[in-house]
């Protein structure tokens, strides 16, 4: 564990140029513009959780993926490395990092679709946040699927190694996520009486990705979006 208000390149492990990167991403609104950049990664070889390094490299990702780069770039700039868990059922789940400003709390997103993306920091509390993606995470049937939210994990609680400098993946931390306690987002009842969404919705979120899934990449649904 480093608990250092601000990461330097040898805290992370990452070479000169690589930490010039982050260096580059001083404010939220460049972290995020940095991951809408980002190609989409459709996983076409199997499940990756690839580390910042990988990232970097690549210049891809999903969400989990794109959610620890962010958390190390807010890191270099002394804020923590948050990241916040949405779980969903018979769907992916949904990783993003946590920011704050003015005692509320936004979200920096890596997605493909549309409603699970970047959140404005004007949420009170982490069940605000986390509603606010309800109505749009949706699965293919159109059935809205969150059910739970996670409490705020710091990566400073894992070495960097495993989730920045590394070149292994970083499966570890989906495995703290998965593990983190989880608060239920709304009640049996009114998890019942959730409306499905309409086929005006569902036809034109199905249409409107950022990237088109290459044929090759076809394959089972990943485990995070």
């Amino acid at each position: 564990m480093i608990r250092k208000r601000r990461a330097t390149a040898r805290d992370l492990g990452l070479t000169r140029a690589e930490f010039a990167v982050l260096r580059r991403l001083d404010t939220p609104e460049k972290i995020q513009a940095f991951l809408f950049a980002l190609r989409q990664n459709f996983e076409p070889y199997g499940d990756t959780c690839d580390t910042v390094r990988t990232v970097l490299r690549t210049r891809r990702a999903h969400c989990i993926e794109g959610a620890m780069l962010a958390a190390a770039a807010l890191w270099v700039h002394g804020e923590p490395p948050l990241l916040f868990d949405l779980r969903a059922v018979k769907d992916s789940d949904h990783v993003v990092t946590l920011f704050r400003r003015r005692g509320h709390w936004g979200a920096l997103a890596k997605t493909n679709g549309v409603g699970l993306r970047y959140r404005d920091p004007v949420y009170r509390t982490l069940r605000e946040l986390a509603l606010s993606y309800a109505h749009e995470y949706a699965n293919s049937r159109g059935r809205k699927t969150l059910r739970e939210y996670s409490i705020a994990f710091d990566l400073r609680r894992m070495d960097p190694k495993v989730w920045v400098g590394g070149e292994k993946g970083a499966w570890d931390v989906a495995v703290r996520l998965e593990e983190i306690r989880h608060y239920r987002l709304m009640t049996r009842a009114q998890e019942k009486a959730l409306l499905r969404r309409d086929p005006f919705e569902r036809a034109v979120t199905a249409r409107v990705t950022q990237y088109r899934e290459p044929r090759k990449a076809k394959r089972a649904p990943s485990t995070y979006t």
